[in-house]
């Protein structure tokens, strides 16, 4: 057979043969970025440096240079982020950018297995396996071996889990991510990896599948049938992967395998906001990412449009404490900027009326609530500020709610439903039994067992059904049978479950008027979807947010002020900051300090949550603490020592009778309490 390579035709379309005008609207590094043709690249993106606007450019050049949308790939964190990025390039251009494929590694990777479900034992209708469902399943096969060691300690299903994943991602032996995160539980590292064997067996047989389960399996189907591999990788002339450093070693070898036939892969991140290590990120897939691939070219965004330069100065002279990153530095054409302040506050009182005040004072110098914000590096570090701001009446918004399919009320409905599309989730079916008066877990599961010899979901012939509850079952077959028949108008399946299950809500929670208008919501917003298939999927790859029993406000307020863990807030930006509780123990946590792998993230941490400010930041540090054991006296972080006076300006704090303000309206360094 006789090979002929064709070259590409590089050089040979002019500027003012596309419809965007590119070099107006990008700069250099942009540009170079948007134009990259073939072959692999890494786009190292600093923080504010218009990396969203540099990939959407590109995704409307290669449409307008005749790639097909469908040949295109473009893997985000987040389906948002994706339908976000696809919806502008389709302002820049036209409709065509809209039907470029884009979404998470795992909504990629459900839509393969779906397509070839059956190549790896796997019904076409498999349904997915949330976090909770996820974990009773596991408590179900841990039962008869936890037994075994009965008057010792073995993990809970959570743990468990937490386990399980961190294996699959990291693709490390059960023993190694014991020796590493759980040595309490080495001792009993057979039996858990003998629960890992039952809980694969059970999802198998159940025809389930969980998140990781999306990842091992589609990496199991491209590397066990080559034609499929080339069939989907050649499909993929260009793929994109954004937040490269937030990649795990699973989802880096997927992404090589994704573009394992044209070779034309963009990692797109900043190694400098790689922070999630704990959920099985790994640093490394960015930063050897040329030496993975021959040939690739590196491009850097420095030039930052969010904050002023101080600002950057400041993250500049953090990050290059750093013993592992690439080499930049982030500036601005923007003029002028104060100096980010340091605030060293004699108590944590005394640290949360300072920023109380200084939020009040920005208020009335006409800065709205909700363009400020107060980071911090955990949930428990805010609560002293949280009592001051509901004692001074300001308004604030936690990150971090319960997901709306994370609702006991919405999990119950989505059972039912998920029998109807997975008659074989025993999970479902056992959380949809223990709904009902009279049945207990050995009833339902002597009830399952039924079903699944009999291959029905009707109960009108159960012999074994008992008088009373029998009636409670003929109504769920009933219910069950107008779900069905609404299976193509996910709407009115919705409706349907919710009609049966309003006595059963109203029975089991307190608040249950306000949980019916979660569900009155929810059938609204499952009208939009095809059939039950594709909600389920969809609501479990891409949860919805916070429900109305989290969220629903008794009066109308301004917008409130933003509380958020700095892992929370990556990616938002606001004009001002405060960064809290930055001590030595927290920030860097006092779990990372022998570590420098994990010391290196923590300054990271810094630097994601400096970067967030646009016009104003303070760091702020109180000098003695409580604890249970009295009160002590604490160390501001190891990051901030030897940062020069004209990068981080020191603020005192005095006791005076007012706040006073400068005649022209900016602030003063000399804030009264």
């Amino acid at each position: 057979m006789k090979r002929f390579v064709l070259e590409q035709d590089k050089g040979s379309r002019r500027e003012s043969d596309y419809r965007i005008a590119y070099t107006d609207l990008l700069n250099e590094q942009q540009y170079d970025a948007v134009m990259h043709d073939y072959g692999p690249a890494l786009l190292i993106a600093g923080a504010g440096t218009g990396k969203t606007r540099t990939l959407v450019y590109r995704v409307a050049r290669l449409v307008e240079d005749g790639v097909l949308p469908s040949n295109i790939l473009l893997l985000t964190f987040t389906r948002r982020a994706a339908k976000e990025m696809l919806d502008k390039a389709a302002d820049v251009l036209d409709e065509r950018c809209a039907h470029v494929r884009g979404g998470t590694f795992h909504h990629y990777c459900n839509q393969l297995l779906h397509t070839y479900a059956t190549h790896i034992a796997y019904p076409p209708s498999f349904t997915l396996l949330d976090q909770a469902d996820a974990a009773d399943a596991i408590h179900y096969v841990r039962g008869p071996l936890a037994a075994q060691v009965r008057g010792k300690r073995f993990p809970q299903k959570q743990t468990l889990l937490s386990i399980f994943s961190s294996s699959v991602n990291r693709q490390v032996p059960i023993y190694e991510v014991l020796a590493s995160e759980y040595p309490q539980f080495l001792v009993h590292h057979e039996l858990i990896e003998e629960v890992q064997s039952r809980y694969s067996a059970y999802k198998s047989e159940n025809g389930v599948m969980d998140f990781d389960d999306l990842l091992v399996n589609s990496k199991k189907l491209l590397l066990e049938n080559e034609q499929i591999r080339r069939k989907v990788a050649c499909a993929n002339r260009h793929v994109m992967v954004d937040e490269y450093q937030d990649t795990n070693a699973l989802q880096a070898e997927l992404a090589d395998l994704f573009s394992s036939e044209h070779g034309n892969i963009m990692a797109v991140g900043d190694d400098a906001q790689s922070i999630y290590a704990f959920r099985g990120a790994d640093f490394r897939n960015i930063l050897t990412f040329p030496d993975r691939f021959e040939g690739c070219r590196i491009i850097r965004l420095e030039e930052n449009y969010r904050s002023v330069q101080p600002i950057l100065d400041l993250a500049n002279t953090l990050i290059s404490k750093a013993s592992k990153k690439f080499d930049k530095k982030l500036f601005t054409r923007k003029e002028g900027g104060d100096l980010p302040g340091i605030v060293k506050a004699p108590c944590e009182r005394d640290q949360s009326r300072f920023v109380s005040q200084m939020i009040l004072q920005m208020r009335e110098m006409g800065l709205s609530l909700g363009d400020m914000a107060v980071l911090f590096r955990n949930g428990r570090d805010s609560y002293d500020l949280e009592w001051e701001l509901n004692r001074k009446n300001i308004p604030f918004q936690k990150f971090g709610g319960q997901k709306f399919a994370e609702a006991a009320h919405i999990r119950d409905i989505l059972a039912h439903v998920k029998i109807i599309v997975n008659p074989d989730d025993s999970i479902s079916w056992n959380r949809v039994l223990l709904l009902l008066e009279g049945i207990g877990p050995k009833t339902a599961e002597d009830l399952i067992s039924w079903l699944r010899r009999n291959k029905t979901r009707d109960f009108a012939e159960c012999g074994m059904a008992s008088r009373s509850y029998r009636k409670h079952l003929e109504q769920l077959s009933l219910a069950l049978s107008e779900i069905a028949t609404n299976r193509n108008q996910p709407g009115k399946a919705i409706e349907a479950a919710a009609e049966y299950y309003k006595p059963i809500c109203a029975k089991h929670f307190d608040d249950h008027p306000k949980r019916l208008k979660d569900l009155e919501a929810f059938s609204g917003l499952a009208a939009s979807y095809s059939n039950l298939d594709q909600l389920l999927q969809e609501l479990t790859l891409d949860p919805l947010d916070a429900t109305a029993v989290d969220t629903e406000r008794s009066v109308k307020d301004e917008n409130p002020l933003i509380l958020s863990t700095i892992h929370s807030a990556k990616g938002l930006e606001w004009d001002t900051v405060f960064l809290i509780q930055c001590l030595e123990g927290i920030l860097p946590s006092g779990y990372a300090v022998d570590d420098p792998d994990a010391m290196d993230e923590e300054l990271r941490l810094l630097y994601v949550a400096c970067t967030r400010a646009r016009e104003r930041l303070f760091v702020t540090y109180p000098v003695t603490k409580e604890s249970s054991y009295g009160e002590y006296f604490s160390n501001p972080s190891r990051f901030l020592q030897g940062i020069p006076e004209k990068v981080l300006e020191t603020w005192l704090l005095e006791e005076k009778p007012a706040i006073k303000q400068i005649s022209d309206g900016s602030l003063s360094s000399d804030i009264q309490q």
